[in-house]
């Protein structure tokens, strides 16, 4: 087990050209991660410096790996964002709010390795049942015969690890993480990699440095055996790790989870306008925890409002919590059940849709 003590100091002997500290002293340490035989970290500096910074990451590296027992690190150089100029204020409002109207051209982009189909499952707002949903689902299309990964892209609050009954950190195989598989799925987390009670402190650039490994540097499928479908469960909101996602792969799809009341309907509106203007197609809302609790029905309406398909109601219910609770999607357990065959209804709309 390699001593984090020992890391700190290790880091602390490569000295910052600017202040002369060691790096630790300078602050230039983030996001430290200290695992069995493995040690990571990413160094954010001021815009324009990293040619400067460069051979400090070199030696960062080099100072890592002569720990006794050190198998893999991992040193990612980023840049702080430069600040921008002062917009023009036009008719009262400033450039960057009028172009929050245009749709931006999509960014050159290409697909992890041995993937067919990537789906992205989103929410506008928190606490609507997104990960629960994205598990069950992907469960749900690999009981169709589908080869299926899902990854964790909410680096922030990862619940992965806990819905599938998944821990310990992914094996790398000639520079590739092997996903761990679980229920008949490839799955992938920021959570296997850390502690469980682990906070991950990160800035914007870091979380998304995080997400493009876990996406292109997982082995995913082969070329004889590609994967049908990669099930990406985002974070709430449109920031960051959703325009990282963008910009890093084509996706097919989004669906869109809610439940039926207005203040998370709004949010739905605003997710569904992202892939929008970034020419994603909106597969289809799902209304999560219909009923009397909720009520019912919001979400089939927003749907015929947008214009997008309504994919299916799920209820609340205990049972589906306590699957997720105990490390099985309730799909696997209840294969039978109630909310099994309406995830199964709806992975049969989103295939299709998928042209799967």
């Amino acid at each position: 087990m390699i001593d984090r003590t020992a890391v700190i100091a290790a880091l602390d002997a490569v000295v910052d050209p600017k202040s002369g500290q060691g790096l630790v002293a300078a602050g230039l340490v983030q996001g430290l991660t200290v695992a069995e035989d493995r040690a990571g970290f990413v160094m954010e500096v001021p815009a324009g410096e990293t040619a400067i910074y460069a051979p400090v990451r070199d030696a960062a590296e080099a100072a890592l790996k002569s720990i006794p027992g050190m198998a893999r690190v991992s040193v990612v150089l980023t840049a702080e964002t430069a600040p921008a100029a002062a917009p023009r204020r036009t008719a009262g409002l400033s450039k960057a709010a009028t172009d929050q109207g245009r749709a931006k051209a999509p960014v050159a982009t290409e697909r992890p390795a041995h993937v067919k189909r990537v789906l992205a499952v989103a929410s506008g707002k928190g606490g609507v049942g997104k990960s629960t949903v994205a598990v069950n689902l992907a469960a749900a299309l690999a009981a169709r015969g589908l080869s299926v990964g899902i990854l964790d892209a909410d680096v922030y609050g990862p619940s992965l690890p806990t819905m599938l009954g998944l821990s310990g950190q992914p094996d790398y195989v000639d520079g590739a993480i092997v996903p761990h598989v679980a229920h008949g799925l490839k799955a992938m987390s920021v959570g296997l990699l850390t502690k469980a009670d682990d906070a991950m402190i990160w800035r914007g650039p870091m979380a998304s440095q995080a997400i493009t490994q876990m996406l292109t540097q997982t082995r995913w499928g082969t070329e004889d055996a590609p994967l049908d479908v990669l099930v990406v469960d985002l974070p709430p909101g449109t920031g960051d790790v959703q325009l990282t996602l963008i910009q890093k792969t084509p996706l097919d799809g989004a669906v869109i989870v809610s439940t039926p009341q207005e203040v998370a309907l709004a949010d739905a509106r605003r997710a569904h306008t992202l892939f929008q203007r970034v020419n994603v197609p909106t597969l289809g809302l799902i209304e999560n925890m219909s009923g009397d609790v909720f009520g019912r029905g919001g979400a089939e309406a927003e749907a015929a409002r947008l214009g997008v398909a309504f994919l299916g109601d799920l209820p609340l219910d205990a049972a589906l919590r306590q699957a997720g609770d105990a490390g099985r999607p309730l799909v696997s357990a209840e294969p039978d059940g109630d909310v099994a065959q309406r995830f199964a209804a709806v992975a049969a709309r989103v295939a299709a849709s998928l042209g799967l």
